[in-house]
């Protein structure tokens, strides 16, 4: 499926961070690691806090545990692998390896994209439609928007791979990079095709996300509308006080992946790229979980009855 009769390549090199000087990779090691775990944590603590407050048991809070097992193994698919690199000499990862971790990573963003989007329905039909929430809401359809958002992310992880690695590759095989992503890896494939490939799986890409993007401006610009609507000033606050940190987690997600897409100027050398990269494998996963831990303050509540009083209790 993935075009292993069409290279000579049986591995790559991940150049990564080896650019960069030596004695910074322990800091980066240290940085990245802490970053990853408290991603871990923030989105486990997360998951927990829903599973064991019943209050918590709504369409809403379901999202949102979705979206933090996608963001979990989307750095999963990533974060060990780059943590390795960085105190290893040994940079290399086999074709399949490569191929694998190019299929999740895409799986999983998008996923996380879908998600989002998802939410956003949910909140507009909180607010828009607050009479049929329960109908248009049911656990079915839930379930159901969850299991499409996966099944959309999976679809899109195989295109992207299938379309890369079904290209020949012709001995080069240093990947400047810290991860398998689609452009390094382009730069490697050799053939006629390289160019029309290239530009379909960016604009695949670019139109997904932004379709996603676009649906979620239009659910934001009904519940605007809905709330501008309400009378008192409390009603308006609260009503936007349940859209906040998704908003927000949007605005920092599409910022940061529209990077991907769109060759910033300026940044044209590999240290460049490496650090944009950054952004959207390292940084967005990190500020996910506190984004929805402090600005949601019904969960924020939830966690502190859930664990806080925990702790004082086997304290005593």
């Amino acid at each position: 499926m993935l075009g292993l009769n069409y290279t000579s390549v049986s591995e790559f090199i991940l150049i990564g961070f080896s650019t960069f000087p030596q004695h910074l990779l322990p800091v980066f090691f240290l940085l990245f690691l802490l970053m990853y775990l408290f991603t871990l944590l923030g989105n486990l603590l997360i998951m927990a806090t829903v599973w064991s407050e019943r209050s918590l048991h709504t369409p809403m809070y379901l999202f949102l545990c979705a979206l933090s097992i996608s963001e979990v193994l989307y750095t999963f698919a990533i974060i060990p692998r780059m943590l390795a690199d960085l105190l290893s000499t040994d940079r290399s990862i086999s074709f399949r390896a490569c191929a694998s971790q190019m299929f999740f990573s895409f799986m999983f963003g998008f996923t996380h994209s879908f998600l989002l989007t998802v939410m956003g329905y949910d909140r507009y039909v909180a607010i828009c439609h607050p009479l049929r929430y329960n109908v248009l809401m049911s656990p079915r359809g839930c379930t159901c928007l969850v299991a499409w958002s996966w099944a959309g992310g999976s679809v899109m992880g195989l295109l992207v791979t299938s379309a890369v690695f079904h290209l020949p590759f012709c001995g080069l095989n240093e990947v400047h990079h810290f991860f398998c992503h689609v452009p390094p890896l382009m730069k490697l494939a050799c053939g006629n095709n390289v160019p029309g490939v290239a530009l379909g799986v960016g604009l695949v890409c670019s139109m997904v996300l932004l379709g996603c993007f676009l649906l979620i401006l239009l659910s934001y610009a009904f519940i605007v509308a809905a709330i501008l609507r309400i009378p008192s000033a409390e009603g308006r606050h609260k009503a936007f006080s349940t859209c906040a940190s998704h908003l927000t987690v949007v605005v920092v997600h599409y910022s940061f992946a529209s990077v991907i897409y769109v060759k910033l100027t300026g940044l044209h050398s590999q240290q460049g790229n490496i650090l944009i990269a950054i952004t959207y494998t390292i940084l967005t996963p990190f500020l996910s979980p506190i984004i929805f831990s402090l600005r949601n303050k019904e969960l924020k509540n939830a966690m502190k009855k859930t664990f806080l009083s925990k702790l004082y209790l086997s304290s005593i």
